[in-house]
């Protein structure tokens, strides 16, 4: 399906690449801009389907484009967004995940993105408003969280720090020396608890872990 998009990088030549790859599998980039002021006031002049964004970006060259995303989720409730960047910026990152309870939201590093495939595939899962997350930016999200959500027993707890280092049913279950149909009834176990809505199992992997960076 084709998608309308606004690209926001201040680097010119890796602007113009998305620009040119997203056109290339069928989008229609309506802006590509390079500070975050640009950035909001296209998405005022032309609502796209989905904003990508760097993070650090004019004018300040510090998390301006990050910032200008929250700002886009806040006032256009829904606004897909996915951020690329080489960048995890905390605060503001943790805002931006949590706000529309997680739904089509994403946040990727671009040392990180080692497929072309992989890139769209995300773009089309932000776009109908899933959640992808890097592992990577998770990981870094979950140092900031101390206290593990009340409703959840210890092993629970143990799985949910496993699942935010991005780990497989088949790893956690070696690393915790139980079954894999142990391991299922955890993670169901969680996603009960934690009341996140039906949807496909990575989807409600992703918004389990963010119910517990948000704790």
């Amino acid at each position: 399906m084709s998608l309308r998009l606004i690209v926001a990088e201040d680097a010119v030549l890796l602007r113009e690449g998305l620009v040119g790859l997203l056109q290339r599998v069928g989008h229609d980039v309506v802006a590509a801009v390079g500070d975050a002021d640009a950035l909001v006031q296209a998405v005022h002049a032309d609502r796209p389907d989905l904003i990508v964004t760097d993070v650090r970006m004019p004018p300040s060259l510090g998390d301006d484009g990050l910032r200008a995303s929250v700002a886009l989720r806040t006032e256009f409730p829904g606004l897909p967004v996915l951020v690329l960047s080489q960048y995890v910026e905390r605060s503001y990152a943790l805002r931006l995940l949590d706000s529309g309870g997680g739904a089509g939201v994403g946040y990727l590093l671009k040392e990180r993105v080692s497929a072309v495939a992989d890139f769209i595939s995300a773009i089309d899962r932000v776009a109908a408003g899933g959640t992808v997350v890097d592992p990577e930016v998770i990981q870094q999200l979950v140092q900031l969280r101390q206290d593990p959500l009340e409703r959840l027993s210890p092993r629970e707890r143990e799985v949910l720090s496993l699942l935010a280092e991005g780990r497989s049913n088949a790893n956690l279950a070696k690393h915790l020396f139980i079954t894999e149909a142990a391991v299922n009834k955890h993670i169901g176990n969680i996603f009960s608890k934690l009341d996140l809505p039906v949807d496909t199992e990575g989807h409600r992997r992703v918004l389990a872990v963010l119910a517990y960076l948000r704790a």
